[in-house]
């Protein structure tokens, strides 16, 4: 086994783990967990701008457009944004559970299909580092595990972002593993 594939064997094996426990997680609990992330992006505002800063200072040298920097770019107004995004994914009516079509059989056996977590969910995304809160809080509301993979131009604000969102959702309870971030850029990973 390669390097990378050991280390997302390592971080799947770990996802799963977490995924149990999210799957089981009440509609309450998730909310909380999800309300107690936007605070901790909040909180940490300065630590997640301050990771900017070394992304865009490393963008600009790499000579990113105008336009991918600004889609690159966190202030404080952003980050509220990122934080409130959270927070309205947490006030969602929880899917888990949810009954999507129902029916009587000829001979009364009744059928339903019901939506239930997948468990793991991988996504690969490039510079806009509000995506790992985005895609965190969606899986998290789902019920689902999740292991993210951003672009390298927004790397330090991905961490930043990730370690907000973790912080959050270990204070609510939930396994610190239920939202991995690759810790690599090595392209090999992706595979």
């Amino acid at each position: 086994m390669t390097e990378a594939e050991t280390l997302i064997a390592d971080m799947t094996g770990r996802a799963r783990v977490a995924s149990r426990a999210l799957a089981l997680a009440s509609d309450a609990f998730k909310k909380d967990a999800l309300m107690r992330a936007a605070a901790a992006l909040r909180e940490r505002s300065s630590a997640i701008i301050a990771a900017n800063a070394t992304d865009m200072e490393a963008g600009e040298k790499a000579g990113l457009s105008g336009a991918m920097l600004d889609r690159l770019k966190l202030d404080e107004a952003r980050i509220a944004g990122i934080a409130a995004a959270v927070e309205h994914v947490a006030i969602l009516a929880d899917p888990v559970g949810a009954i999507i079509d129902s029916h009587i059989q000829p001979n009364g056996l009744k059928m339903q299909r019901v939506r239930v977590p997948i468990g793991v969910l991988g996504i690969i995304y490039e510079s806009r580092p509000n995506v790992t809160a985005d895609a965190a809080a969606l899986g998290l509301r789902s019920g689902n595990a999740i292991i993210l993979r951003g672009g390298s131009e927004a790397v330090n604000s991905n961490r930043a972002i990730h370690a907000a969102v973790v912080e959050g959702i270990t204070a609510a309870g939930l396994p610190a593993d239920a939202v991995q971030l690759v810790p690599t850029q090595d392209r090999v990973v992706v595979g």
